[in-house]
């Protein structure tokens, strides 16, 4: 397997006040627009987000629903610079962002915010890729080794540096071996406590980017991935398969 994480994407009730938040608070424009008779989708990150750096993809469906979002669904975390963790946490709070975890209470280590869909989004610290852009997603996961298994065997990915283990869980880091630094990590949180956990629809999924789909599929199929919406039923755009866990995992290209 040949990619990288090319996006994470979420659903949200409120296109425009969605669009509004994250152009205002992360400055994030618009990379991309898919609009269809029954839902837009928009692609957004920074203006100088790093070439296999991930996008922001926002579904906004017209029939008015509303989403659950689920404890399966962790958060996305966007970067700032190592000395800007605070100062970041105050512009957004000056700008009248929700407060949900600051600074102090993590530690002075990272922060967390919630976007206007209640999506939770962390504050990391790193000295590496644009401000704003996406360093991680995080899922939760209900069996560690068949996670790690999973994301081992299917795409050839290896762990990334920054395994925490905790008394009560542990957080795994995931990402194509060559990867650079600035490209999106998948984070996997283990509970040891057993729990079970809803998916939810609030949460959509993590895209890979592959050089050619129907190889990328193959592949996946050789090594008993759940075929999900294969390529032909995708008019060969895209793919999808799932984990072990039923988390969504599109497979595309980018130009």
């Amino acid at each position: 397997m040949d990619g990288t994480f090319d996006h994470v994407m979420i659903r949200v009730e409120d296109l425009d006040e969605s669009l509004d938040w994250y152009q205002t608070h992360l400055n994030y424009e618009e990379k991309g627009r898919w609009e269809a008779d029954t839902f837009t989708n928009v692609f957004l990150g920074p203006e100088d987000v790093h070439e296999d750096g991930a996008l922001l993809e926002l579904t906004y469906n017209h029939d008015g629903r509303s989403y659950e979002i689920g404890d399966a669904w962790g958060h996305i975390a966007v970067r700032v610079p190592e000395d800007a963790l605070q100062e970041s946490y105050d512009q957004l709070m000056e700008e009248g962002v929700e407060d949900y975890r600051d600074p102090e209470s993590c530690g002075n280590r990272y922060a967390f915010v919630k976007d206007p869909d209640g999506h939770e989004i962390e504050i990391v610290k790193r000295d590496h890729g644009a401000k704003w852009s996406i360093d991680h997603t995080m899922i939760r996961v209900e069996d560690a080794d068949e996670a790690l298994g999973y994301w081992i065997r299917k795409f050839e990915y290896g762990e990334y540096p920054g395994r925490w283990e905790a008394d009560s869980f542990s957080n795994y880091f995931v990402a194509p071996e060559e990867a650079p630094e600035e490209a999106m990590k998948l984070e996997l949180t283990y509970n040891y406590d057993g729990r079970e956990y809803t998916m939810g629809d609030g949460w959509g999924h993590v895209a890979v980017r592959v050089d050619d789909l129907d190889d990328a599929w193959d592949d996946l199929m050789t090594r008993e991935a759940p075929d999900y919406r294969d390529p032909a039923s995708c008019d060969h755009n895209y793919a999808f398969t799932k984990d072990q866990d039923g988390h969504e995992v599109e497979l595309v290209t980018r130009d």
